[in-house]
């Protein structure tokens, strides 16, 4: 039914446009003619040039409907002139935008028709350019004119929203009528021309929350008191309907997703009335002691809640801080707890909004109170001193055993456990001090000494007997109090020059004193000579008042030569109770010095030069001989250290050592071929052992008489000839070392081998009994036992 509808709506259309440009080309025929722009100019049969206006095109403005489907190509409108008569000489030409493709012309008749289907939406309308020419001669007969062809637009397109989906906001409790949101669609059809494009909004989904503009498309609140803590988020579809909003229109839609903003419209409320916690006396200031919350169910800055502690009797104990990121409230210890004192807290705490909007105000209030009650629990503590520190004092010297002073702590806790005392002995290393266990009093164990340790520093622990990881220590500084036990002494080692010259009641030196007691026992020395020497021809003492003393010479004129040596005793003593003094000697030396007093010479020596040498020079002359001859010894004692190894005594002979290999071999008695005796040293035989590692100065010539005769064969002669010469040259080298090789043996079962001795020939001699010696002896029997085998290969 809907494509008959559309069908038969085309076709109405299509009539409806035929008509109009039928009445539209009658019209322009009977009231509008428009002159060709080109005139035709023709000769008369006399020459004269005749000249005739033609007439212009006759047409109008045409119109297509878009989107027509039919079978046959759809008849745009009609062109014609005045010149045609109909008799097919005029030829209708079409150009422009879509000719030939879109649009075709009957060249005779002048009927365009369109080919294809239009789209109003992808192009409005087409500009073409007719023309007549004669068929022939293709001259144109008239001008070119260009006329308009429009595409009639039908309700062919949706509406469509700008976005698929829409995200609002809306302040929760917002008055009926709030605007939210306007959505928008547009419509491709002609505006202009019916109701393709007039758009009516509907709400298809969201109702009765919120409602639409039917023209504008604006969303707005419908329902008052829409609270966001009952619901947050409303999902709402519009719908855009075009013609109108009339039955046959297209539509489109759209969703809007619309959330409700918080508004601080819920004040903050405890979920409980009361809160119970527990703390430890233990606890230090600043530790949490529990957390109490207030709910509101508003989100952001609206829900934000501050705590505070507005009434109790533990205003003063404990705080109470916001945690914002958790939204509670934080009980903290505010000061140190007694269990002993008091056991339990109450606090009143209140939660209130920090930002509160005015237009809700009825609302409130938006705070709530509730009580937190806190129970302080009993710890086990440890001792506490009385004190926080104790300081002491006793006197140097004093007996072992006195007292020193009295520590004391006792055990907090209700159960008051009995408390031991002991000294760390980290800090009494010299155990100077004991200290009674049980009840804190200090003694010494041994004398103090002020001068060695004024103050001493140790530490004192208390530790509960039942519960012995419960301790506490305290300091004590006890103090040695000073008594005079020292006697003041020279501040320095003085020793004083006086000059031989010097005039009587002349001062030479200042001299002062220490003391190592406190100044209290000492606050002035007095300086004086001893009674004895207060008369002293020689010098005298000048007490100076201030802890200083001057000495002055008494008499004129000394002498070094006579004595160049004092000794002066000086008493000094102090201003303690009771007093204490000692006994000073003051060196004093007798110098020479010239006219001004400087000092030249303190050597008395000096003078006495010319009568003899003084004791220091001969004992200094002395050393210096022992010395010398010390060295003397020692360098004689090192060289003969050192020429002993270099001797070869008769006991030590190492040519004893010597092993002689004999080519020939001797049989059984081959060791007693080598007679040592000849291999002796005369000389040392005789006792004289000469050095043998020393080339002598002079060139020992050999005595002609012992050499032999060249042509002598007596070996042994021969031997005992070189042995006699080198033991008599001390210029052949090697001194010691002279090999021997003597005889062959004697008595060997396999007698001589050797040719040295022998008188006869080779041939002579008979060599088949090595046949019989056995494998060892078979070179030698090839060698030799095979001779007529040789001279026969000879």
């Amino acid at each position: 039914p809907k494509m008959k509808e559309d069908n038969c709506l085309h076709a109405a259309l299509i009539c409806l446009g035929m008509l109009y440009y039928s009445h539209a080309v009658t019209t322009e025929k009977l009231n509008h003619t428009r002159p060709s722009l080109h005139g035709h100019h023709e000769k008369g049969k006399e020459g004269q040039i005749l000249h005739r206006s033609k007439r212009g095109w006759v047409w109008n403005q045409f119109f297509v409907i878009e989107e027509y489907t039919g079978p046959d190509p759809v008849l745009v409108g009609r062109l014609h002139s005045d010149i045609d008569s109909g008799d097919g000489n005029i030829k209708y030409i079409l150009s422009g935008e879509g000719a030939g493709i879109i649009f075709v012309i009957d060249d005779k008749s002048g009927n365009i028709h369109a080919t294809k289907t239009l789209d109003r939406e992808e192009r409005a309308q087409y500009t073409l350019t007719a023309q007549a020419v004669d068929r022939n001669t293709n001259r144109p007969l008239e001008p070119p004119s260009e006329f308009i062809v429009k595409v009639q637009d039908i309700n062919d397109n949706p509406p469509e929203f700008l976005h698929e989906n829409y995200h609002a906001n809306v302040p929760e409790r917002s008055n009926v009528g709030t605007s939210v949101i306007q959505v928008t669609a547009s419509d491709a059809d002609d505006p202009t021309y019916g109701n393709s494009a007039k758009l009516v909004y509907s709400i298809l989904e969201g109702q009765p929350y919120f409602s639409v503009e039917a023209q504008t498309g604006i969303i707005r609140t419908a329902l008052p008191n829409m609270d966001r803590e009952a619901k947050e988020e409303y999902h709402v579809v519009i719908q855009a309907k075009d013609m109108g909003g009339h039955m046959g229109g297209l539509s489109g839609t759209t969703k809007v997703t619309i959330t409700l903003t918080d508004v601080n419209d819920n004040p903050p409320k405890f979920p409980q009335s009361v809160y119970q916690m527990s703390v430890s006396e233990a606890a230090v200031p600043g530790e949490e002691v529990g957390r109490v919350k207030a709910k509101d169910p508003d989100i952001g800055e609206n829900g934000l809640v501050a705590y505070s502690i507005i009434d109790g009797d533990g205003v003063d104990m404990f705080e109470i801080t916001t945690d914002y990121e958790t939204q509670e409230g934080v009980v903290k210890l505010k000061k140190l707890l007694d269990f002993e004192t008091k056991k339990s807290y109450s606090l009143k705490v209140e939660a209130a909004n920090v930002h509160i909007d005015p237009k809700f105000i009825s609302n409130g209030p938006f705070k709530d109170t509730v009580t937190v009650k806190i129970t302080v629990e009993d710890a086990d503590e440890p001792p506490v001193f009385l004190k926080p520190s104790y300081i002491f004092e006793v006197q140097e010297n004093a007996a072992s055993g006195t007292v020193v002073g009295k520590v004391h702590a006792k055990d907090p806790d209700a159960a008051n456990s009995a408390i031991r005392y002991s000294i760390d002995r980290h800090t009494d290393l010299e155990r100077y001090f004991t200290i009674n266990a049980d009840d804190g009093n200090i003694k010494t164990i041994k004398a103090l000494d002020r001068e060695e340790i004024a103050w001493h520093n140790i530490s004192v622990f208390a530790v509960e007997i039942h519960k012995q990881h419960q301790e506490a220590k305290v300091p004590v500084a006890i103090k040695v109090v000073d008594v005079n036990d020292n006697a003041p002494k020279f501040a320095a080692a003085y020793e004083a020059f006086v000059c031989e010259n010097a005039r009587s009641n002349q001062q030479f030196i200042t001299i002062s004193a220490d003391d190592k007691d406190d100044s209290a026992n000492g606050p002035r020395f007095i300086f004086s000579l001893p009674p004895e020497i207060i008369h002293n021809p020689n010098f005298t003492l000048r007490d100076n008042r201030d802890n200083t003393a001057s000495v002055l010479v008494r008499r004129e004129g000394f002498s070094r030569q006579k004595q160049d040596l004092y000794l002066l005793p000086i008493v000094i003593s102090d201003g303690g109770l009771p007093p204490m003094s000692s006994t000073n000697t003051l060196t004093i030396r007798v110098c020479g010095c010239d006219s001004n007093g400087s000092l030249l010479s303190c050597n008395a020596e000096a003078y006495i030069l010319n009568a003899g040498l003084s004791t220091g020079a001969l004992i200094a002359i002395l050393a210096c001989i022992v010395i010398l001859l010390v060295i003397v010894v020692l360098f004689v004692t090192l060289k003969r250290q050192k020429k002993e190894p270099l001797i070869v005594f008769e006991e030590e002979d190492v040519r004893e050592n010597i092993i002689t290999y004999d080519d020939e071999g001797g049989g059984e008695e081959d060791t007693e071929a080598f007679d040592i005796a000849t291999l002796q040293n005369p000389d040392g035989i005789n006792g004289f052992i000469p050095r043998k590692d020393i080339k002598p100065e002079y060139q020992y010539m050999p005595r002609p008489g012992l050499r032999p005769a060249p042509n002598s064969v007596d070996v042994d002669d021969f031997i005992n000839t070189r042995i006699q010469e080198a033991d008599n040259d001390p210029t052949a080298p090697p001194y010691d070392s002279i090999q021997i090789y003597g005889y062959e043996g004697r008595g060997s079962v396999a007698g001589s081998l050797s040719s040295l001795e022998s008188a006869t020939t080779d041939s002579d001699l008979d060599y088949d009994y090595l046949q019989n010696w056995g494998p060892r002896f078979k070179k030698l029997a090839d060698l030799y036992g095979s001779k007529d085998t040789f001279d026969d290969d000879s």
